[in-house]
């Protein structure tokens, strides 16, 4: 334990009072040779650092006596933690007051939940008085000590089992309270790196007494069934750790499987399908039981409409999402025999048991925190998550007669359509690959064009997740953008702008020793036709689901709307090394807003945050930009705002005559912050930006690869030539 020290207690009282009476006795000496020497006329020096060592002594024996104190009140309380050796039984003794008190009260809180678990009603009553103590690392450890993994198991069995024989208000209340209690403790006193960690063993003890069968009453239930009700409880603020799940939560895994695959497996013949069951997960001990949501909290309290019922494994997800290295723990992995990743099975093998309760918030949640992180592991999910679900249902798709898309079996398509969010956020955050993928003929994983256009259509076919998609695309346009060089970089400058004399060579296309606005706009034209191409498969699949579902009368979707509105493609991305001249006053204000910060998130996470600042300025366009007619036209006036103020922001925009323009502003003329024009203003700027920079070619560019569905069509065996006017 951390701030103890091992005492044998016969010795320590005996110690402390040796040097109580050593002090007492070096201060009476001090007195007396003090005294002796004043009187001799000596020099009294040797008096004084007497009194001092008598002094040191003195507050030695203070120490002592508090502790010796604290070791008095630890054995009245019955309280004792110690370890026998060939030397002699030592106690731990707490250095300080703090520290006795949490190991007091986790061992009086253990002892209370032990008592709650045989059924003491006073019990459990006490043991809530101990609810807000779970952020002390002493007490977590004691109380986790005093109740052990039996203890942890037993006593949401044992509160399930008291409610489901006298349901009440007050009983729901107090037991929910609790559990959330021991979901802070567990995940904390299971994490290696909290001081409140109670040892490897005891994660090792919490998966043995999960698979064992226990009984309260008249009800026998598996250790992992009442686990999960404390899992259920998790707030998400103190993550459980990837060590919990690789010793608890992929043994949930195994062991369900281990319970249910024979049955699972006899009801996938057409006897088994006739006479079995369906394929059933283990529910936790609340929906044995019948208890409906009386013991999930409102963290968890399921979809509108369920019934209350939740699996075991759903359980263990929601404890899981909170933290990705928890997530990345359960799904990146293959058990010991396995020929399949558990994110494999659970997708397959085991997806109609996920189906069965028809609550799909848990999965859908960890698999969002698991796919959409930046790091290698959250790639690796993501690519193979789309993969395994686009393999699922491509079968499910097929050319109509007049050449659409059409869903050919209803079964296979809503078989999956649950995972059509998370499915869209995990490439949204790996929208980059789309790029790699369609231009460059690369693969995301196994993901090849093929897959991944089907993927799209699944998750395209959600409102939410559409968004997302076009949300990261424009950001990854916006990035792409940047990258074009500033007009005016030279040898002389390169240095000063964040530049190296080959990046210069190599953007100076036309060799005449500096970036010119010709060098800029060819750039500007590559990144434009290269973006062009995904924002095309994400719109023309989200057209084709839309027709494939009966619903091509569906106008623009209202977010694609707002975001035109709010502007989103307006501000400059993260990091810009050169902001031309004109652009510090267009940007105004929002360039020293934090906005750098941003880099290094997720491309729909930076989108969300732009929409926000420019709706905290309140923005909006004029009329005709907020009244769309289809997706494709939205997608085109973001890219008409992302290519002029890239333009402006690299100064190809500079030299162009801009005075008595509505949208400028003072001697000499400068453009007025974006923040601050009007709808007519702002709509000015762009024709002025289409007259003066040039920028209706490289409109037109745009608008046609977005319309150029060939390569879409292909992937998906259509036979559309164009998308034939507005949805």
């Amino acid at each position: 334990m951390t701030e103890f020290s091992g005492v044998r207690q016969p010795a320590f009282d005996a110690m402390a009072g040796k040097h109580t009476e050593a002090a007492r006795r070096l201060e009476e000496l001090a007195r007396a040779l003090h005294s002796e020497l004043r009187s001799a006329g000596l020099d009294a020096s040797p008096a004084i650092r007497l009194r001092e060592l008598a002094g040191r002594v003195t507050t030695q024996a203070e120490d002592l006596r508090r502790r010796q104190k604290l070791v008095h009140e630890l054995q009245r309380q019955k309280v004792t933690f110690g370890l026998s050796t060939p030397a002699g039984s030592f106690l731990e003794m707490p250095d300080g007051l703090d520290a006795a008190k949490g190991l007091l009260d986790g061992a009086l809180a253990g002892r209370a939940a032990l008592d709650a678990a045989n059924g003491d009603a006073q019990a459990l009553v006490e043991l809530e008085w101990y609810a807000s103590r779970t952020g002390d690392a002493e007490f977590v450890k004691a109380f986790l000590g005093a109740l052990g993994a039996r203890g942890v198991t037993r006593l949401p069995g044992s509160l399930a089992t008291r409610l489901r024989d006298a349901d009440s208000a007050q009983l729901s209340t107090s037991s929910r309270n609790v559990l959330r209690m021991l979901s802070t403790a567990l995940a904390r006193g299971t994490d290696p790196r909290n001081p409140a960690y109670a040892g490897a063993t005891f994660l090792q003890d919490l998966a043995k007494e999960g698979r064992a069968e226990h009984e309260t009453g008249d009800i026998k239930y598996s250790g992992y069934q009442a686990q999960a009700l404390i899992w259920s409880a998790h707030d998400g603020r103190t993550p459980f750790s990837k060590e919990f799940m690789e010793a608890v939560g992929r043994d949930v895994i195994v062991y369900e499987h281990e319970q249910c695959k024979d049955r699972w497996a006899a009801g996938k013949d057409w006897l088994g399908r006739t006479f079995a069951d369906a394929q059933i997960p283990i529910v936790d001990l609340a929906g044995a039981l019948g208890l409906g949501t009386l013991l999930r909290p409102g963290t968890h309290a399921g979809v509108p409409g369920a019934k209350g019922r939740s699996s075991v494994v759903d359980d263990l997800f929601h404890a899981a999402r909170s933290s990705r290295e928890a997530s990345h723990a359960l799904l990146d992995h293959t058990p010991a025999g396995w020929k399949e990743s558990v994110l494999d099975y659970l997708l397959t093998t085991r997806w109609d048991a996920a189906r069965y309760l028809d609550d799909h918030a848990p999965f859908n949640d960890l698999l969002v925190t698991a796919t959409t992180g930046r790091d290698a592991t959250s790639q690796k999910l993501a690519a193979e998550m789309t993969k395994i679900v686009a393999d699922e249902v491509r079968g499910a798709f097929g050319k109509a007669a007049d050449g659409n898309l059409e869903i050919r079996d209803r079964e296979a398509f809503d078989r999956y359509a649950s995972l059509s969010y998370p499915l869209a956020r995990a490439i949204a955050a790996n929208v980059d690959q789309l790029s790699r993928l369609y231009l460059n003929h690369a693969t995301f994983g196994e993901v090849a064009a093929q897959d991944m256009s089907y993927a799209l259509a699944l998750a395209t076919s959600h409102d939410a997740g559409f968004e997302a998609l076009v949300r990261a695309q424009t950001e990854h346009m916006r990035a792409a953008l940047d990258t074009v060089p500033p007009v005016g970089l030279d040898a002389s400058n390169a240095e000063q702008l964040g530049f190296t004399e080959a990046d210069v060579k190599a953007f100076d296309l036309n060799e005449n020793g500096w970036v010119d606005k010709a060098d800029a706009k060819q750039f500007l034209t590559d990144r434009t036709v290269e973006e062009a191409s995904p924002f095309t498969y994400i719109v023309e699949i989200r057209r084709q689901m839309l027709i494939a579902q009966g619903l091509d009368g569906k106008k623009a979707d209202e977010s694609l709307k707002a975001m035109v509105g709010d502007a989103i493609g307006l501000l400059p991305v993260p990091g810009a090394r050169q902001v031309g001249e004109l652009a510090a006053g267009a940007f105004g204000e929002l360039l020293s807003k934090g906005y750098d910060k941003l880099a290094g998130a997720t491309y729909n996470e930076i989108a969300e945050k732009v929409a926000q600042r420019m709706s905290e300025h309140g923005r909006e366009l004029d009329e005709t930009y907020r009244a769309l007619a289809d997706n494709r036209l939205a997608v085109e006036r973001l890219a008409e705002q992302m290519l002029a103020t890239a333009m402006l922001n690299k100064g190809m925009l500079d030299d162009a005559y801009r005075k008595d323009r509505i949208f400028a502003t003072g001697i000499p003329s400068t453009i007025k912050p974006f923040a601050e024009m009007s709808p007519q203003e702002y709509s000015s700027f762009l024709a002025w930006v289409r007259k003066k920079g040039g920028s209706s070619d490289l409109l037109d560019r745009f608008s046609g690869d977005l319309s150029s569905v060939s390569a879409v069509n292909a992937n998906l065996g259509l036979g559309i030539s164009s998308p034939g006017g507005g949805e």
